[in-house]
């Protein structure tokens, strides 16, 4: 039997929250906001190194507002504990684009979003995404990590193609330099694996770990 947690989404990432929105999941955004401290160069074990730091910080927090809930109003006190016994689930996620063993983030700038799409144009690359659910019940802690890989094949752009589209600025806040979702799509000749991983979080295999943890997000 399932029982109703409050979702936590560690991002502030738009997607990420239209996604979880999409699959009719409430949970509130609590972004994290700690340096990313990357020790591996494997691309698996990068995303979900990194995706931990970021459910890890931000289930730190809610513990410590939970516990400053005690020097507060009685009746305040008596919701959070209620709140807590059906459990929080404290949601990270990170996305990073892989071409011939090389890890693309964010592109720092123009030059290195043209540099990131010259290197994709005409060749396919790999979408991770690691994810980390931090479980906060009462008296106890769990954590849920796992990571899905998407194989990418991109069709052959010009220069003038990688310019023009890097000028609509999408480019600048994506892993890889461009957007399955938005104009980056005409790009796109096929995939294999979860097209929601590209975007930013695999939101059916995310729902089927909180289903098979017993978990319900109301």
């Amino acid at each position: 039997m399932s029982e109703r947690y409050k979702l936590i989404l560690a991002s502030a990432s738009p997607r990420r929250k239209e996604l979880l929105e999409q699959i009719g999941i409430k949970f509130e955004i609590l972004p994290a906001k700690g340096e990313e401290i990357l020790t591996s160069n494997i691309p698996s074990q990068a995303v979900l190194e990194l995706s931990k730091q970021k459910a890890t910080e931000v289930a730190e927090q809610v513990e410590k507002s939970i516990l400053n809930l005690s020097k507060q109003k009685m009746n305040e006190l008596v919701e959070q504990k209620e709140q807590m016994q059906k459990g929080i689930v404290v949601l990270g996620a990170d996305t990073i684009v892989v071409f011939k063993d090389k890890i693309l983030g964010k592109p720092k700038d123009t030059a290195d979003a043209i540099n990131m799409l010259q290197m994709l144009s005409g060749n396919i690359h790999s979408v991770f995404t690691g994810v980390t659910l931090f479980i906060l019940e009462e008296d106890n802690k769990r954590i849920v990590s796992f990571y899905e890989e998407t194989k990418v094949s991109m069709y052959s752009m010009t220069k003038e193609e990688i310019t023009a589209y890097v000028k609509t600025k999408e480019p600048m806040d994506k892993a890889g330099a461009y957007g399955i979702q938005g104009r980056g799509a005409r790009y796109i000749e096929r995939m294999e694996g979860d097209y929601y991983n590209v975007v930013g979080l695999p939101i059916g295999r995310i729902y089927q770990e909180l289903y098979q943890s017993g978990i319900e997000i109301f």
